[in-house]
């Protein structure tokens, strides 16, 4: 049985309303780290609002994600900055570190996901990466598999 409490709580604080929707979805996402599909027939309900319409909300918008994510995400930039400047060494030795690849972004085990976006924002630090949010400036294959590293021993991995 699905647990819609958290639902029910941003519901709450951010009303019942069609103009509440995207405030409620990234409390969801903040929550499951994606957007299980059964959040959509529950919404639509209690919103008032069709499944299309809150489907289509959830992916015209990257940051919304219809796939389990892992407990850290790992975004590598390969905006033109950080491409230059040589980030897809970077993404490839996270990807053999993790067994990943460009169709499988998360592990087996949830604890990492991989993926690219166009830009971080952090072009003078560049090739940067961003670990649950907090950018990695200047990073190297070494420096990013020595992060993964940190963080599996921190785990107990």
């Amino acid at each position: 049985m699905f647990d819609y409490t958290i639902l029910d709580s941003a519901i709450k604080e951010f009303g019942n309303e069609e103009k509440s929707l995207i405030a409620i979805l990234q409390t969801a996402q903040e929550h499951y780290r994606y957007l299980p599909k059964e959040i959509f027939p529950y919404l639509s309900e209690k919103l008032g609002i069709s499944e299309a319409k809150i489907f289509g909300v959830a992916t015209f918008y990257e940051n919304f994600s219809l796939e389990q994510k892992g407990k850290y995400i790992i975004k590598v930039c390969d905006g033109t900055a950080c491409h230059v400047r040589h980030s897809i060494p970077i993404l490839e030795a996270l990807r053999k570190e993790l067994g990943l690849s460009e169709e499988k972004k998360t592990t087996d085990d949830m604890l990492f996901t991989v993926e690219t976006v166009a830009c971080l924002g952090a072009c003078s630090s560049a090739p940067a990466i961003t670990l649950n949010g907090e950018i990695y400036p200047t990073m190297t294959p070494e420096s990013a598999v020595a992060l993964l590293n940190s963080i599996k021993e921190k785990e107990g991995k």
